[in-house]
């Protein structure tokens, strides 16, 4: 359990120094990416969830007859059923994105996320990565598929959260631990995303990656925290979630060099 803190305040740590790298090294025209898909995201997204309110709204007030319902009370009525379908709807997307949402943009942003850790990288270690269109789609798709795993295994602990809080007893214990239990979940998984850029260039598969992760599950829980918690706030944090994406990927790098390194150091001081 110590080695887990250690390293979680190691991975979160590694937020500054993170940071200070992208503006001292002029990679801070990433974050001109975020900007373009928050645009992209306002204009498509909250527009597509607006239109989808008002289709359930008119649904549901033709299927009851509030809709040209002309009895004493009926516009009270309607106006109050459309208000709380509009109200239920925003709660329901708002932890339908708190939960998702950050694996919307990890897979809508992974081309670039992708780039920048390699850039990232070559800039630590003097490592020359050629652009390789080929090896560019495998770490998108492979960018992908890890956001879509790790989704499904989340939303699985989630539900199991679900059924186990609803038991009598023990579900009262359960849900008072389990905001704080599934942050953590959360912020290990996007952690993971942002750490597989690096394994998957030194050439570890899936399987390897995940042995990795579990290896060092504080420092991969600590570098997703942030992204992970600024993801429960209402609206915003989707927002912003993309520009903490950026620092968390070169945290990510910075953090998996300094292990390695350390890694070798033993290896040859075991040697001699």
């Amino acid at each position: 359990m110590n080695r887990f803190f250690k390293g979680f305040g190691k991975g979160v740590s590694d937020y500054g120094p993170a940071l200070s790298f992208i503006f001292k090294h002029n990679l801070g025209w990433f974050f001109l990416v975020p900007i373009v898909f928050n645009i992209s995201l306002f204009i498509g997204g909250f527009a597509a969830i607006s239109s989808l309110t008002d289709y359930i709204q008119a649904v549901v007030l033709k299927s009851t007859s509030l809709e040209n319902a002309n009895f004493f009370g009926a516009a009270f009525i309607s106006g109050l059923l459309s208000f709380g379908i509009y109200i239920v709807l925003k709660i329901v997307f708002f932890f339908l994105f708190a939960y998702t949402g950050g694996y919307i943009v990890l897979i809508l942003m992974s081309p670039f996320l992708a780039y920048l850790s390699e850039k990232t990288e070559k800039i630590l270690t003097g490592k020359d990565y050629p652009f390789d269109i080929q090896q560019l789609m495998r770490d998108i798709v492979r960018g992908v598929l890890i956001a879509l795993r790790n989704a499904l295994i989340e939303t699985l602990i989630i539900f199991l959260f679900f059924i186990v809080g609803i038991i009598p007893v023990i579900g009262f214990f359960t849900n008072l631990i389990s905001p704080f239990v599934l942050l953590l979940i959360a912020a290990y998984f996007y952690g993971f995303s942002f750490v597989d850029y690096v394994n998957e260039r030194q050439r570890y598969n899936i399987k390897q990656s995940v042995a990795f992760t579990r290896q060092n599950k504080g420092l991969i829980t600590g570098n997703g925290f942030f992204f992970a918690l600024i993801l429960l706030i209402p609206y915003i944090g989707l927002l912003i979630s993309g520009f903490i994406a950026i620092v968390a990927v070169v945290a990510a790098v910075i953090s998996v060099k300094e292990i390695k390194d350390s890694q070798q150091i033993s290896i040859e001081n075991g040697i001699h």
